[in-house]
């Protein structure tokens, strides 16, 4: 019985073939020479950059005074925190309220709520943001000054919002029958049973997918450069063109976003384990009396369709 476990164990653990000596070796020289390309292309890029003059120490330098950092850099990576802070509320906000809508047995809010989701994630980020700020300086009651930021926060809360919302949706769908069935048991509402008790539970296992749009909220700030929001792709632009280094600028900027975004990827990761973690079952082991055997598993449960809902 052991030997036919351990049989077991080992045919369904190894998912490919084992290499042999030949693919081994090809492997190897497959990676050295990919290692040599690699090498050779960036020896390649350093000549080109040292014969137009991008390698002399002043354009370099010039990256790290305090004049770059406290009058460029450090306001441009705030206000690119701060929009993709506010948009990152705002659009869990958008998300949570209309994918409610979408999930609603009212079928005209469920239908406005379908159009709104379905037309704001096909129209692009960098449009609405334009249309935002040309619309917004019609009124004389906003600041021309804060008019790029509005329009930035706007459209990503737009964009993102209606992909939070359809993630939420699908997370709903993809509970259990028995969730919703168990709501309304005790009494609740259709409503209710989606507020209290589906909503939450999808909101907790999308909340991965949802850090990883947040990510995405980061990056596409960049694009509010376009109509003159100080974000820190524009300040890099602007220090760049000022002191004749825009190379040197622009991948000190890319360098600020990596981190920014790795940091956040890392969080995500952490925390969407955690939750796991905190929210999976582990199934006991089941003790039986002599002569009795395992009985397989339930079939998985159909998804939880609202009453009046056909599925």
């Amino acid at each position: 019985m052991k030997l036919l476990n351990s049989k077991l164990d080992t045919s369904t653990s190894v998912l490919f073939d084992t290499p042999g000596p030949r693919a081994k070796a090809m492997t190897r020289w497959f990676n050295i020479g990919a290692i040599v390309l690699l090498a050779a292309f960036m020896a390649y890029v350093l000549s080109v950059m040292g014969a137009k003059g991008q390698l002399e120490a002043e354009k370099w330098t010039d990256l790290f005074t305090a004049k770059a950092w406290g009058s460029y850099y450090l306001p441009g990576l705030l206000a690119t925190l701060q929009a993709a802070g506010i948009s990152v509320v705002t659009s869990v906000v958008f998300g949570v309220l209309f994918g409610m809508a979408r999930l609603a047995q009212n079928r005209p809010m469920r239908w406005f709520g379908t159009v709104v989701v379905e037309f704001f994630r096909a129209v692009p980020v960098l449009m609405m943001m334009i249309f935002f700020w040309l619309f917004l300086s019609r009124f004389s009651w906003i600041n021309p000054a804060q008019l790029p930021f509005f329009a930035v926060v706007i459209g990503l809360t737009l964009y993102n919002g209606s992909v939070i919302a359809e993630l939420l949706r699908s997370g709903v769908k993809q509970l259990p029958r028995g969730q919703g069935e168990a709501g309304l048991a005790i009494g609740l509402t259709p409503g209710q049973t989606l507020r209290t008790i589906l909503m939450p539970q999808a909101f907790n296992a999308m909340m991965p997918s949802m850090l990883s749009q947040f990510v995405v909220i980061l990056k596409d700030t960049a694009l509010g450069y376009i109509i003159s929001y100080p974000e820190l792709l524009a300040s890099a632009r602007r220090i760049g063109s000022g002191d004749g280094n825009i190379l040197q600028t622009l991948l000190l900027a890319a360098v600020l976003f990596i981190a920014v975004n790795f940091s956040l990827t890392t969080f995500a990761t952490w925390l969407g384990g955690f939750l796991s973690s905190r929210t999976s079952v582990t199934p006991k082991k089941m003790h039986h009396l002599p002569g009795e055997v395992d009985t397989p598993n339930p079939p998985t449960q159909q998804m939880f369709v609202l009453p009046g809902k056909r599925k």
